[in-house]
C-alpha cells in the first residue's frame, strides 16, 4: 500500500488543543487565539468564557463566518447571553465545548471549505 501525505488546502491546521495550549501547524500557542482557515490572530484578551462580553467576539465577527466555534478551555463553559444573541441576531451560529473538540471541529469543518471562524481561550 502506497501512503500519500495530504496538505490541506488551507493556511492554519490545529493540531491539538486542551486547556492551557494548542498547536497551530507547528507552532505552540500559550495565549488566547483566534482561527480560521486563513488567519491566525494571537494574544486574544478573552480569559474566560463566562466573562464574554458582545465587543470581544468583534475580531471573529469581521471574520465574516457562518459558525463561531468557542473553545473555552479544558471544561466546557457558556457565554452569557448577551454574548450569544450578538452573534445569533446577525445569523451566526454559535458553539461553545471544549478546546480539544472545538480543534476536531474546525479541523472537520474547514476541509469541507466551510466558513468557519473559532476562538480558543487559553489559561498558564
Amino acid at each position: 500500500m502506497q501512503l500519500t501525505l495530504e496538505r490541506p488546502d488551507y493556511d492554519f491546521f490545529l493540531r491539538g488543543a486542551d486547556g492551557a495550549s494548542a498547536l497551530v501547524n507547528e507552532r505552540k500557542l500559550e495565549r488566547s487565539f483566534i482561527i480560521s482557515p486563513r488567519t491566525l490572530i494571537e494574544n486574544w484578551p478573552v480569559t474566560d468564557v463566562t466573562a464574554l462580553a458582545p465587543g470581544d467576539l468583534q475580531p471573529l465577527l469581521e471574520l465574516e463566518p457562518e459558525l463561531i466555534l468557542l473553545g473555552g478551555g479544558a471544561a466546557q463553559a457558556f457565554p452569557p447571553p448577551a454574548a450569544m444573541a450578538a452573534c445569533l441576531s446577525r445569523g451566526i451560529g454559535l458553539e461553545t465545548m471544549t478546546n480539544a473538540a472545538a480543534a476536531r471541529t474546525f479541523n472537520v469543518l474547514a476541509s469541507e471549505g466551510r466558513r468557519v471562524v473559532a476562538g480558543f481561550v487559553l489559561r498558564a
